[in-house]
This record gives structure tokens, C-alpha cells and sequence, in this order.
């Protein structure tokens, strides 16, 4: 034992980035407004829209860290 981490038990944070996204889009007191609005859409609609690219960068972000610990 060399004293460093095992890249399993370092990867673990990475994944609870993946929570993020399911809370944010989970509790409506986050997003349960219709102001303010973006172009006559409101708050709730581009709040998850937002979301949706939201979800890619954190999963992606979670797939490159997990695939370099391989």
C-alpha cells in the first residue's frame, strides 16, 4: 500500500455530480414560477430546457472522469 486512493473510491465524488441534475429538475420550489419569462416563455419551460444541456455536461464530465480511472 502506497497511500494513494484507489481511483474507485475518487470516483465516487464525481458521480454525485449526477444528482444535480435529478434534484434541480425533481423539486418544483426550484422552478414552480412563471417569472421571469424569456421571449413570452415562461420560467418553468426554460428552466427545463435549461436542464437538458445541463444533463449532458454533467454526464459527460462523470464519463471522463470515470473512463481515465479504466
Amino acid at each position: 500500500m502506497n497511500g494513494e486512493p484507489r481511483p474507485r473510491l475518487r470516483n465516487r465524488w464525481v458521480l454525485l455530480l449526477l444528482l444535480l441534475p435529478l434534484v434541480a429538475v425533481l423539486v418544483p420550489e426550484f422552478y414552480n414560477f412563471s417569472s421571469p419569462s424569456i421571449g413570452g416563455m415562461p420560467f418553468f419551460y426554460w428552466w427545463q430546457l435549461l436542464w437538458i444541456a445541463g444533463v449532458a455536461v454533467c454526464v459527460a464530465i462523470v464519463y471522463l472522469a470515470t473512463r481515465r480511472a479504466r
